[in-house]
């Protein structure tokens, strides 16, 4: 038996994994295995710029 999920369930989750994976691999594969500092300083500046944003909806 095969699940799934309704229509208007389908799209948001498809975005959410679409903005995930394009984050993943436009911050988090450069900060990490980049071989140019300026690349890696980047991206984490990026994703610390992401995260910290994040935080900040999280609490209110």
């Amino acid at each position: 038996m095969i699940f799934q999920l309704p229509v208007a369930v389908q799209l948001p989750v498809l975005l959410a994994a679409l903005v995930f994976l394009a984050v993943y691999a436009g911050v988090v594969l450069p900060a990490v295995w980049s071989r140019r500092p300026a690349r890696r300083t980047a991206a984490l500046r990026v994703l610390d710029r992401l995260l910290g944003a994040l935080r900040r909806w999280r609490r209110g």
